[in-house]
């Protein structure tokens, strides 16, 4: 990750990260086909348009301020695969219901990210693997190779960039239909249940929820409020987010507007644990991006570490620009964390604080699974707050990763999933992720938390 010592300014341009260590990318065979692709991409229009990543920064500024809580919820990573309408809307419908209970039962507005429309390559720990004496590259995600253990699948292919951005662009397409076509108002809260959901512990306190929500729109169209398609209450903002990982990609994307350069891919984009480095090439190229930045902040980063990132990232000081995901562990998010939210407000950066619990809780069970303990995933939250409430700073948000598919990759929860019942149903195609049943439990112990904090 590179030294926390101060970074001199450099003057910046979008393809300034190439003179800097770009970490995490992958071992491209061809570089001419690389080279054209890219021009390719940067003929095309940006995903996302520059206005509603402005409202975006507006909506985090309010979270920094503690007027507004933050939900970043998705995959993984995204899959070609299993991209369809059912999964993209399974995905939302979860991510809905989630800010629902926050925003009902914690009393506080809930800014909407997802993890979606661009989640399709990831960092690995190791750059191969080995399977039965066969080592090959390690699978990137869909944007760089295929799951598939072989040599062909495994290499590194650039027109799978063009590939993304075109699974991006439809998935964007259905989620601004859903979201401002009405499927995504208050008055169908209870067309978002799902039947899995329906039965369970949750889907009745949920029901009791959206029965209160009824009744508060049955009195407001008494009232004369227009609820119907086009109202405020029609819709939802629903902003995407992923790892800014591959850099060829996000310069391709990325344009000038009104004296500022805008990444094009997505709405926010964050910096991973793996290439956090002040000095590297993803800290240069995001640092000169006018959109939300994240970056994600293990246990092993220092106060010195944190403060560092702020200055680059947010050397303006400006609410709603920076977003610090720590991802401690439940052991240690009560120790690591504090001294980190104390350097960052006496340095007085109005940062956003969301907590990852998923990475720093993974472990791989006795049936050699990937997957995450739902106990220590609460712990880690309880600890998040706890941290906060301790320093006397916001707990600003949740960053989450699941799905809207009835899957069995993390044990506990209200369905209590054993490690005997991963295999029925253990479809990631990289971590484990929290199923339905599971993320609404957590958004349930979340909006408990919150509301204590609030009160």
């Amino acid at each position: 990750m590179g030294s926390s010592a101060s970074v001199p300014a450099m003057p910046w341009s979008p393809d300034g990260w190439q003179r800097r260590v770009a970490e995490q990318q992958p071992d491209w065979p061809d570089e001419a086909a690389l080279t054209q692709v890219v021009k390719a991409l940067g003929r095309r229009p940006p995903l996302v348009f520059s206005g509603e990543t402005r409202k975006l920064r507006e909506q985090l500024a309010a979270v920094a301020r503690g007027e507004a809580f933050l939900l970043q919820a998705g995959d993984c990573v995204e899959s070609f695969d299993s991209f369809s309408t059912e999964s993209i809307q399974a995905k939302l419908r979860v991510i809905l219901q989630m800010a629902v209970v926050l925003t009902y039962s914690g009393g506080i507005p809930v800014v909407k990210v997802g993890r979606i429309a661009g989640q399709l390559a990831k960092p690995r720990s190791s750059p191969t693997e080995t399977v039965d004496g066969t080592t090959l590259p390690s699978f990137r995600g869909h944007m760089v190779n295929d799951f598939a253990f072989e040599a062909e699948a495994r290499r590194a292919d650039p027109q799978r960039l063009l590939s993304a951005y075109d699974h991006a662009a439809g998935t964007l397409n259905l989620l601004r239909a859903l979201t401002k076509g009405g499927y995504a108002g208050m008055s169908q809260v209870h067309a978002w249940n799902q039947a899995f959901v329906a039965s369970s512990a949750q889907g009745e306190r949920y029901e009791e929820i959206a029965a209160g929500i009824d009744r508060a729109l049955a009195f407001m169209r008494a009232c004369g409020v227009d609820l119907e398609a086009g109202g405020r209450l029609s819709q939802v903002d629903l902003f995407t987010s992923h790892e800014a990982l591959l850099l060829h990609y996000e310069q391709a994307l990325c344009h000038g507007e009104q004296g500022a350069h805008y990444g094009g891919s997505a709405h926010m984009l964050w910096i991973g644990e793996r290439t956090r480095g002040p000095a590297g090439a993803h800290v240069d190229f995001l640092s000169g991006l006018a959109n939300p930045i994240g970056v994600k902040l293990g246990p092993g980063a220092s106060p010195e570490d944190a403060l560092e990132l702020c200055r680059r990232l947010d050397p303006e000081r400006e609410p709603g620009r920076l977003t610090l995901i720590s991802r401690m562990g439940a052991d240690a998010v009560q120790a690591r964390l504090p001294p980190l939210l104390r350097a960052v407000r006496d340095a007085g950066h109005p940062v956003v604080w969301a907590c990852d619990p998923m990475h720093g809780n993974t472990y791989t069970s006795e049936s050699g699974h990937k997957t995450r303990d739902f106990d220590a995933i609460l712990r880690e939250v309880s600890g998040f707050f706890a941290a906060h409430g301790e320093v006397g700073t916001w707990p600003g948000g949740l960053h989450v990763e699941l799905t809207g598919e009835d899957v069995t990759e993390c044990i506990g929860g209200e369905a209590a999933i054993s490690e005997q019942q991963l295999q029925a149903r253990y479809e990631t195609m990289c971590d484990p992720r929290l199923n339905g049943r599971q993320s609404l439990d957590l958004a349930f112990r979340s909006a408990e938390l919150l509301a204590e904090r609030r009160s």
